[in-house]
């Protein structure tokens, strides 16, 4: 196989080329050269958003290619455009975010969806750029068009921060506030099992929409960080904190305790999804103990804050609010 990244340098992206390069295909990778996508790739250094950029691509031909592009949907509207014909097969890595809210447990992909439009330039909110990114992508390629719904992602290179900050929380020691109930279920998916699931499925010549997550309750808040206390050394102690006296201690699920949602509307939009499509179709989602391990061994090996991104919010407790959390703990 013949595949083209755009992409491919950074979480997810760089995820698919190393699967694919594994995978003994070819794999050539279009990016801005901010950092370096996994070695055995061809890389073309070009900005994808401009005409020059895509031009890099004009001679080019591939079985297929995979975009993870989070920003204006125009962007996407013009490389699928430029790559009718040369391509065979076209996968986005979209959101569940394209889910109009609230979404009730259980949805599946045939829910309803927020508004958007391929032709969206300059700054629109997320879901609203993946919804557009989806139709720019469906408008071009059709039924060769494979728009994979992920949800909250993990593992090795994630460049959001989210168990990284966990897992350094926890490596520090002493009494660490964890949000309930320990048995809160938790769905996720980690980076390399969406990528392996999106070469499969796009090999197959599947298209349409797939919620790309584990089953619901695939692990638990209080499985997660019992493997970040295990990989870290153990020296850390749990202090367990009901979500009213969060909520009463003025701290944001989700960013200032990151991963973590209560139970409620939220956590059921984000935690319980229908998947039974993405299952039939192959996915395959490894234990959480493996995502932990290997994110706290890539963690170990590397400086991750310059891959950090910087444009979300600043995730993590500040110690006044982690003092009101360990206040407020279970004995």
């Amino acid at each position: 196989m013949r595949l083209l990244m755009l992409g491919g340098s950074g979480f997810v992206g760089r995820c698919v080329v190393a699967d694919a390069l594994a995978r003994g295909w070819t794999v050539t990778v279009l990016h801005r050269g901010r950092r370096r996508p996994p070695p055995g790739a061809r890389v073309i250094v070009g900005d994808r958003t401009t005409a020059a950029g895509l031009a890099a691509l004009a001679d080019g031909r591939w079985d297929l290619a995979v975009d993870t592009w989070a920003g204006a949907p125009s962007a996407v509207r013009d490389a699928a455009a430029a790559l009718y014909g040369r391509v065979g097969h076209y996968t986005y890595v979209s959101s569940r975010s394209v889910y109009a809210y609230p979404l009730p447990a259980g949805l599946d992909e045939t829910g309803p969806l927020v508004d958007g439009s391929a032709d969206d330039g300059g700054d629109v909110d997320y879901a609203r750029a993946k919804r557009g990114a989806e139709l720019a992508a469906t408008a071009v390629f059709g039924e060769r068009a494979l728009l994979a719904r992920a949800g909250l992602i993990l593992g090795p290179y994630e460049d959001v921060g989210r168990l990284p900050w966990w897992l350094h929380r926890i490596a520090r020691g002493d009494e660490v506030p964890a949000p309930g109930p320990r048995d809160l279920p938790l769905q996720y998916v980690d980076a390399r099992d969406l990528a392996a699931w999106l070469l499969q499925a796009a090999a197959a010549g599947l298209g349409g929409a797939f919620n790309v997550v584990s089953p619901p309750g695939h692990t638990t808040m209080g499985d997660l960080l019992a493997h970040c206390v295990r990989v870290t050394g153990g020296a850390a102690r749990l202090r367990w904190v009901d979500p009213a006296a969060v909520a009463a201690a003025g701290v944001a699920p989700w960013t200032e305790l990151p991963i973590w949602l209560p139970p409620g509307g939220l956590h059921d939009a984000l935690h319980r999804a229908d998947v039974s499509r993405a299952l039939a179709a192959g996915l395959r989602c490894r234990p959480v103990a493996d995502t932990v391990a290997d994110t706290w061994a890539w963690l170990a090996s590397v400086d991750h804050r310059p891959a950090l991104r910087t444009d979300l919010p600043r995730l993590g407790l500040d110690p006044q609010q982690e003092a009101a959390l360990l206040a407020a703990a279970e004995e």
